[in-house]
């Protein structure tokens, strides 16, 4: 006798909201079904394990019926199967989980460890309303009798006996709405649509979920040859899932081979990842992890609309494609997949919930990726080579977005090339190693280039010393080393910024000396040159060059250049804009220096100081700022006809000495 009844928790408004609200994406009905199949036959089996008598072995299957003339998808399973006071209970009652309950009921017991329970909230059944007019549901338990539930997701559904000729299990009929201008309903009557679902949500659902599945072939005649236009239905019954993860299996039994091939296959990419890690840990953390990272960088890795994350399973259920709470930006191009039974979901399962519990595996995870990667560079150099040449900017990003926090922790994973290493990039560990006894510093160079940064003047003396100096050419190196400050109490020190402290008493002495004996000489150069150098003093850096530029408290020339260039700076008034306190340094050992500090004249002298600073930019690597002053300056003193041989530089008189003698 069919009974028409109430739903009996809620109202109307709150089947509304079932249906329409919590699940945001209109196929996820197929994984819930699936997945409530999945338990039915969980629950069976474990049943079986302490009552054979009653439940006996069988092969559990779960199958997908497609009816096109009827519009339905049935789901059929052959698990624990419903009475009809569980399909009042767990049916009729939204929101009441019959698996919440089982679990409950059994977890002290002795196997229960082995029960996968997916469906904790209850609701996932209703999520067959997002895209059905009626649902029937067909069940019977073992030993009982066969139950008819209908309901077409309105305030009432009706119960009924009926003959489910089965021994136990349950079947979830669907029939589909009519399509509508927004919506195609009929799209899940595909069968290559259903398999595209199956593999994306419940690929590694564990039992094997079929479907018949029908095409056409050619007819063959009596020589096996196809006969033209004749073709007849052929119906295949095809596995749909693949059921065992490889992230289930144990790791003795997964090689890089299989990792590799999954990974290839998971992620449509031809060739095998840089590194591939496979993660398992139980404890009170308990999570299974593939982690890769490609060969290549994906396409639009540098690009705003890049979306980090690992794809995210729950006990083998696909929940999100990319959950971009487990990867930190600096290793935002690693894939990969995490799979936890503990994973915080809102009720949906669509997403993730915020908790403590969530950060401790991202945590995790990082820490095991940067163990991995420092096994690669100790182990396999080559490789790791070619990772930081693809991936390397990402972790300095790393040190520096995080102002120096994740300094321990990656540090020892750069690279740079350096003075005295060729064409090898080298670690700050390998520079420290080969450090001269009496070196306090890590000595570094920045600049656009490595061929302009070798090129620089005050390289020289480096050079000549046979001390190896790290060359920065990356714009962001530079600001990577002062969130880092130091490397084993180390500190960087940049070759090119003024510093005094290292001189000997006599060479301070030797400078101080000069500096008094021409000072006239270095006020005219720097009255020539009105707010492009803060002072002009002579070097203790060059060796062949006659000029160079430093610079004074922090800010490089190439930082001042690479500030520049950004959005937010590149717009704002000269006055505004971060500025390097620039030093133009003359070798007073020079040639040239020794032929100009004869000059008399005040006015040669300041052109001869526009000069000096042109070549110095030049000899920097960066282009002259007026080329129009420049080459008036250079033609000018090209025209100045020659006088001989120079007589004897002298010391430049003072102001003082010439107002005297004018006397």
């Amino acid at each position: 006798m069919k009974e028409e009844k109430q739903f009996e928790t809620e109202s109307r408004q709150l089947l509304d909201l079932m249906i329409n609200s919590i699940y945001s994406n209109k196929e996820i009905f197929l994984r819930e079904l699936i997945s409530n199949a999945s338990d039915a036959i969980d629950k069976y089996k474990f049943l079986s394990l302490s009552d054979t008598a009653k439940y006996p072995s069988k092969d559990y299957l779960i199958r997908i019926n497609v009816n096109k003339d009827e519009r339905s998808i049935e789901i059929v399973d052959n698990g624990i199967g419903m009475s009809k006071t569980d399909m009042e209970k767990n049916l009729g009652t939204i929101a009441k989980s019959g698996s919440k309950d089982f679990l409950k009921k059994y977890k002290e017991a002795k196997d229960s460890k082995d029960l996968s329970i997916i469906g904790q909230f209850g609701v996932g059944f209703y999520s067959a309303f997002m895209v059905a007019s009626k649902v029937e549901v067909r069940s019977k338990p073992t030993g009982g009798k066969g139950t008819l539930f209908t309901s077409t997701g309105k305030d009432t559904y009706t119960v009924e006996d009926i003959d489910y000729p089965v021994d136990s299990g349950t079947s979830v009929k669907v029939f589909l709405k009519k399509d509508t201008d927004d919506e195609k309903y009929s799209d899940f009557l595909n069968e290559f649509k259903i398999e595209e679902l199956v593999k994306k949500y419940s690929d590694y659902i564990r039992y094997p979920i079929k479907m018949v599945e029908k095409h056409q072939e050619n007819d063959k005649d009596k020589d096996g040859k196809d006969i033209p236009n004749k073709t007849h239905e052929v119906k295949e019954d095809k596995t749909l899932n693949s059921m065992i993860p490889l992230w289930k299996k144990p790791k003795a039994e997964v090689d890089e081979k299989a990792m590799n091939e999954f990974y290839k296959n998971k992620f449509d990419d031809y060739e095998d990842p840089l590194m591939s890690l496979y993660i398992k840990v139980e404890g009170t953390i308990s999570y299974s992890a593939l982690v890769y990272i490609p060969s290549h960088a994906p396409y639009n890795l540098y690009s705003e609309n890049y979306e980090k994350g690992l794809a995210l399973y729950s006990k083998g259920i696909f929940i999100q494609d990319k959950c971009k709470d487990l990867v930190p930006d600096y290793l935002k191009f690693l894939k990969g997949l995490v799979d936890s039974e503990d994973f915080p979901l809102n009720i949906s399962r669509e997403m993730l919930q915020k908790s403590p519990l969530m950060d401790k595996i991202a945590k995790n995870i990082e820490s095991k990726v940067l163990e991995k990667l420092k096994d690669m560079m100790k182990n396999d150099p080559t490789r790791y080579d070619k990772f930081f040449t693809v991936y390397g900017d990402y972790l300095k990003y790393g040190i520096y977005s995080s102002y120096g926090m994740k300094k321990e922790s990656l540090q020892d994973l750069l690279l740079y090339p350096s003075l005295n290493s060729g064409d090898k990039k080298i670690s700050l560990k390998d520079y420290e190693e080969k450090m001269k006894p009496e070196q306090k510093d890590i000595y570094y160079a920045s600049g656009k280039t490595l061929d302009e940064i070798r090129m620089l003047p005050q390289m020289e003396k480096y050079r000549k010393n046979g001390l190896d100096v790290l060359l920065l050419a990356d714009d962001i190196d530079e600001f990577v080393l002062m969130m880092m400050h130091d490397y084993d109490k180390k500190e960087f020190k940049n070759i090119t910024a003024e510093d005094k402290e290292d001189l000997s008493k006599e060479e301070k002495d030797k400078l101080d000396s000069l500096t008094a004996l021409y000072k006239r000489f270095l006020d005219d150069v720097k009255e020539a040159l009105p707010g492009k150098v803060d002072a002009v003093e002579f070097s203790d850096k060059l060796v062949d060059s006659p000029v160079c530029i430093t610079t004074k408290e922090g800010l490089s020339l190439n930082m001042e250049h690479v500030l520049e260039k950004q959005p937010g700076v590149k717009n704002e008034p000269d006055s505004e804009k971060p500025k390097a306190i620039k030093v133009l340094e003359i070798n007073p050992d020079h040639e040239l220096f020794k032929t100009l500090a004869k000059v008399t004249d005040d006015k040669e002298i300041r052109k001869y100081g526009s000069l000096l600073y042109d070549e110095a930019l030049l000899l920097e690597g960066y282009e002259v700022e007026d080329k129009k002053a420049f080459v008036k300056n250079l033609n000018d003193l090209m025209m100045v006809s020659a006088t001989g041989k120079p007589e004897e530089a002298k010391p430049t008189e003072t102001k003082a000495e010439t107002e005297e003698k004018k006397a």
